[in-house]
């Protein structure tokens, strides 16, 4: 699929890698529907967009509503034209022990609310925007390429019992999806990113970020260019669905 004159909808946009990867896909012309809880970094966002042909636009959105998602493909597809695909990228971290435990008594436990949320904004996000894509792709006949942006902790990372399960949730997805949508047209495709140079990552402790970069082969942390480069890589490349894209430097958990 090409880029230009396409419309693509990316959430959690207003900041970050969501705003790299809608500054990368407009800097090629593309439509883009900028979507994130946050409207004030939505409207910073839209004026950090490179000006050109093609048309842009926010909407302030939790994606956990149902009803917030249908209007936004609504929304987008009165604005912006028809659906080409969507990049899944909204996320919350709300990190914690299962249990926490001194001297043979639990002094802490990952509450309900924090597993909740987290599987809400990070899993249920993600079915409610991919399905209500693969609706809006079916019914306009153009097929089209839902990404999802998963993530290296999916293999289990000790501290993120909410997070891990989530960001395999989204790989399983991506691949289920594939096998559902091909007959439409559709791809479906996931990118699990390592440490990227985000405002998240530059909240990490100095000790704790040099720990990290110590493990990454490639002895840096990863640029938000590269991996809106990936983005592009899974739109442009209509062989590439199923599979889930592994952007790390090297780094395994």
């Amino acid at each position: 699929m090409n880029i230009e004159h396409h419309t693509f909808v990316i959430t959690g946009a207003a900041r970050g890698l969501g705003l790299a990867i809608a500054q990368s896909l407009a800097a090629q012309n593309a439509n883009v529907m900028l979507a994130d809880v946050d409207e004030k970094g939505l409207q910073q966002a839209l004026e950090s967009l490179p000006e050109n042909s093609a048309k842009q636009a926010v909407m302030a959105v939790d994606v956990t509503d149902e009803q917030a998602v249908k209007a936004l493909f609504e929304a987008t597809t009165q604005q912006l034209g028809p659906v080409s695909g969507v990049v899944n990228n909204a996320g919350i971290l709300r990190d914690g022990l299962l249990v926490k435990a001194k001297d043979g008594k639990v002094t802490d436990r990952m509450s309900l609310a924090q597993w909740q949320s987290v599987i809400d904004v990070n899993l249920t996000g993600v079915f409610l925007c991919g399905r209500e894509a693969a609706e809006c792709m079916i019914e306009h006949g153009q097929g089209g390429v839902i990404i999802n942006i998963s993530s290296l902790s999916r293999a289990g990372n000790a501290g993120q019992s909410n997070y891990s399960a989530a960001k395999a949730g989204v790989a399983a997805l991506s691949s289920v999806w594939a096998k559902e949508l091909a007959r439409y047209g559709i791809r479906s495709a996931a990118i699990a990113p390592g440490v990227f140079d985000t405002e998240m990552a530059a909240q990490i402790k100095p000790e704790m970020h040099q720990r990290l970069l110590n493990m990454i082969p490639a002895g840096r942390t990863g640029a938000v260019k590269e991996l809106a480069d990936a983005v592009g890589f899974i739109i442009e490349n209509d062989y590439f669905t199923g599979r889930v894209l592994e952007l790390d430097g090297g780094l395994r958990m």
